[in-house]
C-alpha cells in the first residue's frame, strides 16, 4: 500500500474521479473507494488525508450514505465537498435542508478566513456550484470560512480537528483557484509530492506481466490515443505475446482504416485487419435508441474478437483502451455514481465473456494518457489526435444508422477536420466534428427547391472530457465549413452550430 496518499470516498458524484485526477496532477498518489469502505480497510491503507466527494443524495433522507464515523478519529485532515460538506455538518450536529433556490453553475465565494485551506486566495473567488441542499446550521467547533449569495455556510472549517467542508466543487476547472485549494489541503496533510507517470508505467507493466504470465493478449486498436497507448504499454510488458486487431465496423471516418494501418506500421506494431462492416450495419438496421446502439456495438465487438481469436490461436485476455470518463458515465466502478450513458466498451459489454479484460488506462484521464504516451515514445501526431467515440459515427447519426447516412456524415466530417486543421484550431480544441440530424429542411440550389439533411457542427474546449465549453469560432471559418459542406456533400442543404456546454449537455449528442 502507498501510505503517502490521499484517498477519496465516493458518494456518487459525477466529478469524483476529477478529484483524484486533481490530486495526482499535484504529484500525490490518490485512489477512489466507495463511501462504505470499512474502517479497518482505511486503517490498512493508512492515508495522509481523506476527501469526501459530492453525491446525488440528501443527508436527511432514509438510508442516506454515510462513511464509517471512526474516520473522524484518525487525526488526519478531512475535506468534504458538496455532499461531503453536508455529511460533516450532519455527523457533527449541524443541520442540512433542501434549499428553495438551487445553486448551479458559477457563484462568487466571499472568503472570511484566508488561512489554511484558503491560504493565498483572493477575498472573492469564482466557484462552481451544483447542489439543491444547503447547511443552515453549522456544528459546534466549526467556523464559517466563506459564503455565497445563496449559501451562508459555503465553507466551514474546524482547524483544531483539521476538518474542512466546501459546498462548491474545487475539482471542476470553472472554480478558478480549485488547484490552489487542493494544494493547500496537500500541505495540511503533509503528503510527499512524489507520484509521477513513470511510477504508473512501471507499476502497470509489472501488473500486466503478473496477470498474463505465459498467456497471449488480443488488443483492440482503433488508431485513437487510448488504444494506441494501451498497445504500447502491453507490448512493453509482454512483447510478441500481444496481437493487435483493427476492426472496420463501417462506422469509421473517411479512409480511417487505411490511415490506422499505416500509422501502426510506422510505429512498429503489426496489426491484423478485420472487415466487419456488413455485420455491424445489419445488426444496427432499424435501431434508433442510442443506448441500444452502444450495447449492440459493444456486444458485437466482443463476438468479432472472440471468433477471430479462435482462428489465430488461443487467447485468454482482451485488452482495450478504456479511460476513467468511460467508467464514470457508464457505470460506477468504485462508488454509487449515476449512469449517464453506456460506453460501447463498458456498459455495452456482454455479461458473459470468454475473454478476460485488461484495461491498463481505466483510472486515467486523457491528458494523463498523453503524458504516458510521450514517455513511451509514441509520435505526437498520434497522441494529439482528437477523441473519437468507440461506437464511431453510429452515435453521430441521430436515429437509424444506414450506409447512405454514414457516407453523408463521413464526407461532411472530413471537410470539418480539414478546415479546422487549416485554420490552426485542431490542436487547440478538444473535439471538432459533425452530427447528422434526423430532420430535413427546405433549401434552394440552382433555382430549384431542395429538401435535404442538416449537419450540426460541434467544436468544444475541454481539459479532460468531464466538462466542456463550446468554441467561439471566427465567422469566416464557420462560413467556410458551411459553404464547403453544402456545396460538396450531396444530400445536405443546411449547417447549424451547437453552442451548448457540458454540463448540462454532453459532448457527443448520443
Amino acid at each position: 500500500m502507498n501510505n503517502d496518499s490521499i484517498i477519496i470516498l465516493d458518494f456518487g458524484s459525477q466529478y469524483t474521479q476529477l478529484i483524484a485526477r486533481r490530486i495526482r496532477e499535484l504529484n500525490v498518489f490518490s485512489e477512489i473507494y466507495p463511501f462504505n469502505i470499512s474502517f479497518e480497510k482505511i486503517k490498512e491503507i493508512n492515508p495522509k488525508g481523506i476527501i469526501l466527494s459530492g453525491g446525488p443524495s440528501s443527508v436527511y433522507e432514509k438510508n442516506a450514505p454515510f462513511p464509517a464515523p471512526q474516520i473522524f478519529e484518525l487525526n488526519i485532515p478531512i475535506l468534504g465537498l458538496c455532499y461531503g460538506l453536508q455529511v460533516i455538518a450532519e455527523i457533527f450536529g449541524g443541520k442540512v435542508k433542501s434549499s428553495q433556490l438551487r445553486e448551479y453553475g458559477l457563484a462568487i465565494l466571499k472568503i472570511k478566513n484566508k488561512k489554511s485551506i484558503f491560504a493565498g486566495l483572493k477575498d472573492k473567488e469564482k466557484v462552481w456550484m451544483s447542489h439543491g441542499d444547503k447547511v443552515i446550521k453549522i456544528p459546534k467547533g466549526f467556523e464559517v470560512a466563506g459564503k455565497t449569495e445563496n449559501s451562508d455556510y459555503a465553507a466551514i472549517v474546524n482547524e483544531e480537528k483539521k476538518i474542512y467542508g466546501l459546498q462548491f466543487h474545487p475539482e471542476v476547472i470553472h472554480t478558478e483557484s480549485g488547484m490552489k485549494i487542493f494544494e493547500n489541503f496537500i500541505k495540511i496533510c503533509k503528503t510527499k509530492r512524489n507520484w509521477v507517470a513513470e511510477t504508473y508505467i512501471n507499476a502497470t507493466i509489472k501488473e500486466i506481466r503478473e496477470k498474463v504470465k505465459d498467456d497471449k493478449v488480443l488488443c483492440a486498436v482503433s488508431g485513437g490515443v487510448d488504444s494506441t497507448v494501451t498497445a504500447f504499454l502491453i507490448n512493453k510488458a509482454i512483447g510478441k505475446k500481444l496481437i493487435c486487431v483493427f476492426v472496420n465496423n463501417g462506422l469509421l471516418r473517411l479512409d480511417e482504416e487505411k490511415k490506422v494501418i499505416k500509422m501502426f506500421e510506422r510505429v512498429g506494431i503489426n496489426v491484423h485487419y478485420i472487415n466487419a462492416e456488413k455485420i455491424f450495419l445489419k445488426k444496427l438496421k432499424g435501431v434508433v435508441d442510442p443506448e441500444k446502439k452502444r450495447k449492440i456495438i459493444g456486444n458485437l465487438f466482443i463476438k468479432v474478437f472472440e471468433n477471430y481469436s479462435k482462428k489465430i490461436g488461443k487467447f485468454k485476455f482482451l485488452a482495450q483502451g478504456t479511460l476513467y470518463p468511460d467508467l464514470i458515465e457508464s457505470v460506477s466502478v468504485k462508488g454509487p455514481s449515476a449512469t449517464i450513458k453506456s460506453h460501447h466498451n463498458v456498459g455495452g459489454l456482454p455479461e458473459k465473456m470468454k475473454l478476460k479484460l485488461i484495461e491498463p488506462l481505466k483510472f486515467l484521464f486523457k491528458d494523463e494518457v498523453r503524458k504516458i504516451g510521450e514517455r513511451l515514445g509514441i509520435p505526437l501526431e498520434v497522441l494529439w489526435r482528437q477523441p473519437f467515440p468507440g461506437p464511431g459515427l453510429a452515435v453521430r447519426v441521430i436515429g437509424e444508422v444506414t450506409k447512405e447516412k454514414l457516407d453523408i456524415l463521413r464526407n461532411a466530417d472530413n471537410i470539418i477536420i480539414d478546415e479546422i486543421k487549416k485554420a490552426g484550431y485542431y490542436n487547440k480544441v478538444w473535439q471538432s466534428f459533425g452530427v447528422l440530424l434526423p430532420v430535413k429542411t427546405v433549401g434552394v440550389m440552382g433555382d430549384k427547391r431542395t429538401y435535404e439533411n442538416v449537419i450540426a457542427l460541434r467544436v468544444v474546449y475541454s481539459k479532460d472530457g468531464m466538462t466542456a465549453d463550446w468554441v467561439n469560432l471566427p465567422y469566416e471559418l464557420l462560413n467556410k465549413i458551411s459553404s464547403r459542406i453544402i456545396n460538396e456533400v450531396k444530400g445536405v442543404n443546411r449547417v447549424v452550430y451547437d453552442i451548448s456546454n457540458k454540463p448540462p449537455s454532453t459532448i457527443e449528442w448520443e
